[in-house]
């Protein structure tokens, strides 16, 4: 039970750490105001969610014909479809490209697939020189750090923690402006982009009905790691698909507004296969790795299933109150908040070391309503709460003691028989462990029957 005696450890120590919960609360702060502002722009808000919640529904209910479709199309325009079972396998096809392409650098733009399958620690230990090109996966490469939520990297560190880090790797000025540290990785990663050998890409979505990569962003990373270099390679999860282009005038607002706030972000591309006869710029070579990782294991669970509907805007954790007193390193899995207490447990294969998350939640609901695709986010993790109780997981003594509480609570009478000070007493000897050690047991005085028809 490794991964539950260090998320413990770790939340209990990120909850009472006030630098963190200060500049977490300022950067979640700043996107709350800016994501009240998007979502002001539509018309009819909840109109536009139930239909992405349809459409993605359709989608994965039939995710093994659009798969197909998305192949055939794909590479019909010259790219070339390779499908990975496992992260082992989605390793090992990139390293096969490189090895067949004589590739030994390579720029990556922001994905969150590829931090799934650790590749870029894994192709440098290969001895391929991997560069991170958007700005927050860049910071958190160079200090050794790992990315804290799912749209923004380095949401955990202030200006003057990435102006340390910068001065201790590049030898800038402690005091740099946020403007000059941009100006310098810019420049930086110039030379990045003119020398690497390939590109690797994740997707936003990927469209059945023309085989097209969608990628959205606000840096223009990501177009010139798939244009600069002579290979681009796209590494999604199977759920990413949608059916047709025209779902995109839906999706691309949705994941703006609810990721940043925007009505649309800076950059909105489809990539329709390597460069063609004619054409001036783009890869030669373009290989798109469909990536399962425990993905089908989660679509054969009901209701489960419905997460997979998940497009990555975030909203879910930045507007959780557990996300936000805890922070995203503390979950210990890739996806966080949320939507990581549900597909963790399922796609990592180990149910029962990460269904502890399920647990690190006030069912406020919250992540629900803000959901852009309608995924009822609080029921799924009471659905997997259920799942653990089915397989057995409580300890004896938990089940046991939900077992003798049902009985007494179903037998008022008798609870009025006994005295508040006995109450207190059994209160303080079974439950003040549960209770956690920062939290004082609420005092019984008299019993909630006597208090409702003395109308106290």
């Amino acid at each position: 039970m490794a991964p539950y005696v260090d998320f413990i450890e770790a939340s209990s120590k990120k909850a009472f750490d006030k630098d963190h919960r200060a500049i977490i609360n300022h950067n979640i702060s700043a996107y709350e105001s800016a994501w009240k502002a998007g979502k002001d722009r539509y018309k009819n808000l909840d109109l536009a969610k139930k239909r992405a919640a349809v459409r993605k529904h359709y989608v994965i209910e039939h995710l093994e014909d659009h798969l197909k479709t998305f192949e055939q199309n794909f590479n019909s325009r010259g790219g070339k479809t390779i499908w990975a079972q496992d992260s082992g396998e989605a390793r090992k096809a990139v390293l096969d490209i490189f090895e067949q392409h004589y590739v030994k650098k390579v720029v990556k733009s922001k994905s969150m697939t590829t931090e799934e399958l650790g590749l870029t620690e894994f192709l440098e230990k290969n001895g391929v020189e991997c560069v991170e090109t958007d700005l927050g996966e860049y910071i958190v490469q160079i200090s050794g750090d790992r990315p804290y939520h799912i749209v923004t990297p380095a949401m955990h560190l202030s200006a003057s923690d990435i102006a340390g880090i910068f001065n201790k790797h590049h030898g800038l000025s402690e005091n740099s402006t946020p403007g000059e540290i941009t100006s310098f990785v810019r420049k930086a990663l110039r030379d990045k982009f003119e020398g690497a050998h390939a590109g690797i890409t994740g997707a936003n979505f990927l469209v059945a009905s023309t085989g097209s990569v969608a990628v959205t962003e606000n840096e223009g990373n990501a177009i010139m790691s798939a244009s600069f270099p002579g290979i681009h390679i796209v590494i999604a999860g199977i759920e990413k698909l949608l059916a047709s282009t025209k779902d995109l005038e839906l999706f691309w607002p949705l994941l703006a507004t609810h990721g940043t706030g925007q009505e649309i972000t800076a950059y909105n591309t489809l990539f329709n296969g390597p460069r063609k006869s004619g054409e001036a710029d783009g890869p030669k070579y373009m290989y798109v790795i469909l990536l399962d990782n425990g993905r089908s294991r989660l679509l054969s669970t009901v209701p489960q299933r419905r997460a997979l509907a998940c497009i990555r805007c975030g909203a879910c954790l930045s507007f959780c109150p557990v996300y936000r007193n805890i922070g995203g390193h503390s979950y210990g899995t890739v996806y966080t908040g949320p939507i990581g207490a549900i597909i963790s447990p399922h796609i990592s294969g180990k149910l029962r070391e990460y269904i502890h998350l399920s647990y690190a939640s006030t069912l406020c609901g919250r992540c629900t309503e803000v959901c852009p695709t309608g995924i009822d986010l609080h029921h799924q993790l009471l659905h997997n709460r259920r799942l653990a109780v089915l397989k057995g997981f409580p300890s004896r003594s938990e089940r046991l003691g939900i077992k003798v509480y049902k009985r007494v609570m179903k037998k008022p009478n008798y609870l009025e028989m006994v005295s508040p000070g006995i109450k207190n007493l059994a209160a303080k000897l079974f439950f003040k462990k549960t209770w956690g050690p920062r939290r004082t047991l609420p005092r019984i005085s008299q019993s909630f029957r006597k208090r409702y028809t003395s109308g106290s």
